[in-house]
């Protein structure tokens, strides 16, 4: 499909969607025509502070007004990053591993019980919403796409871990930017990716008429969209290691920016979600390089979000993190006796030492694990020139991946920086935000998704309720049958029936064949595997009783 054909069929997509609009509740009451989300995964109160200690001045998100948001999940006081993200991209506390659907344990109060057939059902997204009202929509993270945050906002599904059930229904998404990792999840495991189910999906989103591209070059050079952006099999690297390990790889400033570009010629606005990935990957390793390279990296993206803002005058800016990780600490054990006349000196002097974080230095190490270069690569990349026999012999022993997990306590040992975990922590964060008129105190996480919605003049019920139908349910009032076809057990099809009427919708694509033609249904069909029911757009209904009449 040449790439003038998609620009009509994206035109003619957001026509057919333009129809909800009014269901949405139309756009008389939106105050703004754009929201740029901006989530700093894993980021707490100590890890800002120590990034703008290592810069030297005031951080971009500095430059916002500031509020409180909460994080716990339903079943938690500390949440997961899937249950975050549907929060703050659906409205709805989440289970645990749980993305866009509603929750099947609850035992925190004040989270909603949750009717037995209504346990997982997908619920729209603030993104999805925005799509309804004919908005151009995009994705930016360091992370694979697939990953539990991008998810929230794209995707429907109980297991934040199956990139490949994800991965399909983001290709299927109708998104017109989509820049990050995770190229192998599109790919079938006969060409070196990992999908069981035999489909090329980089070869449907040529046939879909998107550009895929997969280095920072291509991106510079693009003028419009549709554009998927795989710059890297699974995550990218850390923007301190980038330039040595992945220089052809863009930094998430030049994705925010170039997106920013493309979505903006949207007459009707867009919706743009960008995430800081790895800041949470370092903090679980409690690794401080890592940490202080990728918030750096995240608030440059945040400078370009509000230096467009400013001009436009009519877009949101929200900026946040879903959870706290590995309890990060602006004084440990090592400062109990002197943390009054703690210099400056003695938090810089050990991150400043460092060029790369550990994933970069396992890089640069290569196969050669020998005491002599480990000494040599560890004191010229990654500051630290002392290093104990036992610390070598666990640079040595480290598994493939793990590196930053071993350098990152090392170097913390030498400074004031202290951990009291490897995983998530459950307290209040802060939220920085532009373009509201009225203040933000002390929030839920699920608030962010409905000030987004309420900004943009828009309902996430309605949003749920056009594109999620039970389609048992929707069918069987008009007459029809919906059974789910299962001969291809990777690849099952709903099955609508009324007499010579006949329907088929693949699960996880936004198809109906039909009456010998192919519909664009404006939104995904999806299973509920904790309940086994599929849900469609209301679209398909529609289009089967008039077909069947």
């Amino acid at each position: 499909m040449s790439m003038r054909r998609s620009s009509v069929r994206l035109r003619v997509l957001g026509l057919l969607l333009g129809l909800f609009v009014l269901a949405l509740g139309g756009v008389a009451d939106a105050k703004v025509k754009n929201v740029i989300v901006l989530m700093c995964d894993g980021t707490g109160a100590t890890h800002t502070t120590i990034a703008r200690w290592y810069k030297g001045g005031p951080l971009a998100m500095d430059q916002m007004q500031v509020g409180r948001v909460r994080t716990w999940a339903a079943e938690s006081l500390i949440t997961d990053s899937a249950p975050a993200a549907t929060a703050f991209a659906t409205g709805h506390k989440a289970s645990d591993k749980a993305i866009g659907v509603l929750p099947w344990s609850v035992t925190m109060p004040g989270v909603p019980k949750v009717a037995s057939g209504d346990m997982g059902r997908p619920v729209a997204s603030v993104m999805e919403a925005a799509r309804l009202m004919g908005k151009a929509t995009g994705i930016v993270v360091t992370s694979n796409v697939q990953h539990a945050s991008p998810a929230g906002y794209s995707a429907h599904w109980p297991d934040r871990n199956d990139y490949n059930e994800i991965g399909e229904q983001q290709v299927y998404g109708g998104f017109q930017v989509v820049f990050g990792g995770g190229r192998k999840y599109l790919l079938p495991k006969s060409k070196g990716g990992t999908r069981e189910d035999g489909e090329d999906l980089l070869e449907e989103l040529n046939r879909r008429g998107y550009k895929v591209i997969t280095t920072k070059d291509e991106m510079r050079s693009l003028s419009s969209g549709p554009v998927f952006g795989l710059f890297a099999e699974d995550d990218l690297a850390y923007e301190f290691d980038r330039p040595l390990v992945a220089p052809s790889q863009p930094s998430l400033a030049e994705m925010t920016s170039k997106a920013i570009e493309l979505l903006s010629k949207d007459p009707d606005g867009f919706f743009l979600f960008v995430e800081g990935s790895k800041i949470d990957w370092a903090s679980h390793a409690n690794d401080p390089v890592g940490v202080v390279s990728d918030v750096l990296a995240f608030d440059d993206a945040v400078r370009v979000a509000m230096d467009f803002a400013r001009k436009d005058r009519n877009t949101l800016v929200m900026v946040f993190s879903d959870h706290g990780n590995g309890g990060m600490s602006l004084g440990s054990k090592v400062t109990d006796k002197n943390y009054s006349k703690l210099p400056l000196n003695a938090l810089l002097d050990p991150l400043k030492g460092a060029k790369l974080t550990g994933e970069g230095v396992e890089k640069v190490l290569g196969d050669d694990r020998s005491e002599m270069k480990i000494r040599e690569v560890v004191a010229s990349f990654y500051g630290v020139s002392d290093l104990t026999d036992d610390e070598v012999k666990a640079v040595r022993d480290a598994k493939k991946g793990s590196m930053n997990y071993v350098l990152g306590p090392i170097i913390s040992k030498r400074s004031p920086i202290g951990w009291t975990t490897n995983g998530h922590t459950g307290e209040d964060l802060f939220i920085n935000y532009y373009g509201l008129d009225k203040p933000l105190a002390t929030i839920e996480n699920t608030d962010i998704a409905k000030i987004c919605a309420r900004e943009m003049g828009t309902s996430l019920e309605k949003a749920t309720g056009a594109l999620f139908v039970d389609a048992e349910e929707a069918f069987r009032a008009i007459g029809a049958s919906a059974e789910l076809d299962k001969t291809d057990p990777s690849n099952p099809v709903l099955v609508v029936r009324k007499g010579a009427a006949r329907a088929e919708m693949p699960l996880s694509k936004d198809l109906m064949r039909i009456g010998g033609r192919v519909v664009d249904l404006g939104g995904v069909c999806v299973l509920s595997p904790k309940t086994g029911k599929v849900y469609v757009p209301l679209k398909a209904v529609e289009l089967f009783k008039a077909s069947a009449r």
